[in-house]
Parts: structure tokens; sequence; C-alpha cells
């Protein structure tokens, strides 16, 4: 009987037999063999298999692919495009950025950057980090990676040349954090709903491996947003940025970002994975508002291949 159930179904059938630690092995595993779910035992293999097919095979993969329009007062200045692949349990997500038009006038600028790591009820734990940019006066590379959401390596090339005068990075500060690609990437506690504040109330501890930053989200608000691809609700928080390391304490620019209350962030929401990600962002700046906001938004919900 409980092969004929809906995914839905069974999860209520299974909660009501207090089964729930079978839902959180099913979430938190990395691989979809029974032996690593639920040992070698075959007193349990019949069990096993059950519970494996009727939670963990419609649990399945979740594409993103996305444009985003770049502008300030209203004028745009560049474009970005971000595509990955999100599922329960691991994700890799690449994007990429350019000025256009009379950006390009003051600053020429390109970047790329991706990431690759897990999912765990706490949110994304990275196990890589790569980032080139470029500008009118030279090209960085920053390349990291990690484990347990703590910094194993890093390498920044060049180095920043006003090392000396910024704040040092401590060990300590590497740790229990994420990498800017990652933070995109916010998971929703189960059993929580993918829109309203759970969607928002979080701060999330960010290192690109130069600066330490934190980004407080707060629960602001319910909105409908529409692109190609993508017509939906969508939670709107405001943002908060707090600087802690590999910052010059000196930098006006910093100072007035720290400072900023004109940050807000429209988070659209991945369902398979119960995650959430940035669809718009509008920042308040000395020369007016920065929008970054999304003109092709499309997810494809695919089911994981049972046949492995």
């Amino acid at each position: 009987m409980g092969l004929s159930l809906s995914a839905a179904a069974g999860r209520r059938r299974l909660r009501k037999f207090g089964l729930d630690i079978a839902l959180e092995r099913c979430a938190a595993a990395r691989t979809t063999t029974i032996d690593r779910l639920f040992g070698h035992s075959t007193r349990r293999g019949f069990v096993a298999m059950s519970i494996s097919l009727a939670l963990c095979a419609p649990a399945g993969a979740e594409t993103l692919r996305a444009y985003y329009a770049l502008s300030l007062m209203g004028l745009s200045i560049g474009s970005a495009s971000a595509s990955g692949i999100v599922d329960p349990q691991n994700y890799r997500v690449e994007i990429s950025m350019r000025t256009t038009g009379l950006a390009n006038l003051i600053n020429n600028t390109r970047g790329a950057a991706s990431a690759s790591g897990g999912l765990t009820l706490a949110g994304p734990s990275p196990a890589s980090y790569a980032n080139t940019t470029s500008n009118s006066d030279e090209t960085r590379t920053v390349r990291m990676s990690l484990a347990g959401n703590a910094v194993r390596t890093v390498d920044v090339r060049p180095a920043p040349w006003d090392a000396e005068a910024r704040i040092p990075v401590t060990e300590s500060a590497k740790r229990h954090i994420v990498d800017p690609v990652s933070a995109l990437i916010m998971r929703v506690p189960p059993g929580q709903e993918l829109t309203g504040p759970s969607a928002c109330n979080r701060t999330i501890s960010v290192f690109d491996g130069v600066t330490r930053f934190d980004v407080e989200l707060a629960y602001a608000g319910d909105h409908t947003a529409q692109a190609r691809g993508y017509a939906g609700p969508v939670t709107v928080c405001s943002a908060r940025y707090t600087p802690i390391a590999g910052h010059r304490p000196d930098s006006s620019s910093t100072r007035y970002m720290a400072n900023n209350h004109d940050i807000s962030v429209w988070l659209a929401p991945l369902p398979d994975a119960h995650v959430v990600v940035p669809i718009h962002i509008a920042i308040g700046t000395a020369a007016g508002k920065l929008v970054i906001e999304a003109s092709e938004f499309e997810i494809d919900q695919r089911r994981a291949d049972t046949r492995r």
C-alpha cells in the first residue's frame, strides 16, 4: 500500500506512524542508496526499500536559469545571469555580470563566479568557490575550498594592494560562513512556508576571500513578481550590511553601506529544494537607486532518475 501513496500523502501517513526519523534521513542523505540511508540490516531491508520509494524517489532537482537587468536611477548599466541546479541535498550555481552603456565610460567591469556544495537543514554547506573579476585597472581571481562551513584554503591573486590597511580576517572569522554565491541560496526550515517571515528572517555570514561581512534579512511584506518564466508570490525582505573584517576602517563606501537602511531583496521559492533565491535586489546609493531585477526567471522541476 505504501508504494501507491502520493509523495504528500505518504509523508502524512508516515508522520502519523511516528517515522519522522525516516524523513530526516531522506532529507539529509547525500546518496540514494539504501545501505547509506538505513545500514545493512537485512531485517529492515524491505521496510527501508518501501520508505525510500515512497519518500525519496519523487524528490528531484530544480534547475534555475535567470537573467537580470542592472539599472541606476532607471538607466541601464549592465546585465547579469545565473544558472544552476539545486536539489534537497546538493547545489551548483554559476553567475556572471558585466557593465554596459554609460557605466563602461567609468569602469568596464566583468565578473564570473561559481559555487557548489551540499544543502543541510541549516542551509548551504559550500565545498568550493571561484570568482574572477576584471575592470579597467586589474583582474583578480579568488579560489576557495571549504568544509563544514569553514574555509580550508583560500588563494587571492593579486592580493589587495592595501592589505596592510585592512582589518585582519582571523581564523575564527572564517568559520560558520558561506561564500557570496552560496549566500544566494537560502534554506527555509522544514514545515515552514516558503513565503512570509520564515523566508526572510535570518543573518547570513559571508566571506568572499578578502572581506568578511554579515547580511541581516528581516520580513517586510509580500509581493507578486512577474518575469519571463515566472509569475507568482515573492517575499520582500529588508537587508542590513554589517562589515566584520577584511575592510578598511576608513572606507567611506563601507561606512555608507553599514548605515544604509535602503536595501531590499525579493525572494522567490524553489519548492522541491525548499529554498528561496533573489529575483529582485534594490540598493540605495549616493548616486541613486541601484536595481538588479530578473527579466527572465525560469525554474525547471525535474524528478530524479529512479533507475540509478
